[in-house]
């Protein structure tokens, strides 16, 4: 793989097909979860792992697996990945096992997980297939840390908080509060707040794609009028 095929699937996993904001996929646990920064990165993290493995495990094999069969086959891989990251969370990382509750195991049946699988890694060799999988979750990973920031701070204040659930107790003095003696809002922490969330995530992306083409088209444009010759004269 070259460092420019490298570049283009990162771009296209994190950006330009983000499997939040422009695919809309795994719409239950983006809004579920995204509550806080700690818990929307750690669901994206283990995604991410389940991803980029499944993906390395499945395009060696997508050749010698029946077409009638690999959807049972693909399932059974990414049930064994994401039974290995549940039982390292539940050992190491209990607190935040608990919070997280049913959206791990979930991950299984999330529609990202699989249709990445069938549209890349059964079609493409198994190194593109993991950095495919990678880019797909971090992708994710960064929708949710951005959507849990945005419901934590105006729900609570406050940034980080519950970091010592996946760092340790040493950790707590991570977290930081944004506005000091502060209520709360709690349409922010409920699932509408999620909804306007990443409603106003979704816009804001697609302003930014919006403004790169039309300076795009502004750079392509003059660059035409200079390689034409039609440049507007100039007046004394």
């Amino acid at each position: 793989m070259t460092y420019q095929e490298f570049k283009n699937i990162l771009y296209n996993g994190v950006w330009k097909q983000n499997t939040g904001v422009v695919q809309l996929l795994g719409m239950c646990p983006i809004l579920a979860v995204s509550s806080s920064v700690v818990n929307g990165v750690s669901l994206g993290l283990a995604t991410s792992v389940v991803m980029a493995l499944s993906g390395a495990a499945i395009a060696p094999i997508r050749t010698v697996v029946p077409n009638e069969a690999r959807i049972p086959v693909f399932i059974l891989i990414i049930a064994v990945l994401v039974t290995v990251i549940q039982y390292l969370m539940n050992a190491y990382m209990y607190s935040l096992y608990v919070v997280l509750g049913i959206f791990i195991p979930l991950i299984v049946t999330n529609c990202i997980v699989l249709a990445r699988i069938e549209a890349f890694a059964a079609k493409n060799p198994p190194l593109q297939s993991a950095v495919d999988g990678l880019a797909m979750g971090l992708g994710l990973t960064a929708v949710l840390a951005v959507l849990g920031a945005i419901r934590e701070i105006i729900g609570h204040g406050t940034l980080l908080s519950g970091i010592d659930m996946a760092l340790g107790e040493s950790a707590k003095s991570l977290v930081i509060t944004v506005v000091p003696n502060y209520h709360g809002f709690l349409l922010a922490i409920l699932p509408p707040g999620a909804f306007i969330a990443l409603g106003m995530l979704i816009a804001t992306k697609n302003w930014l794609n919006l403004r790169a083409e039309r300076k795009l088209k502004g750079i392509n444009a003059t660059a035409a009028q200079v390689d034409g010759g039609c440049s507007p004269a100039s007046h004394a």
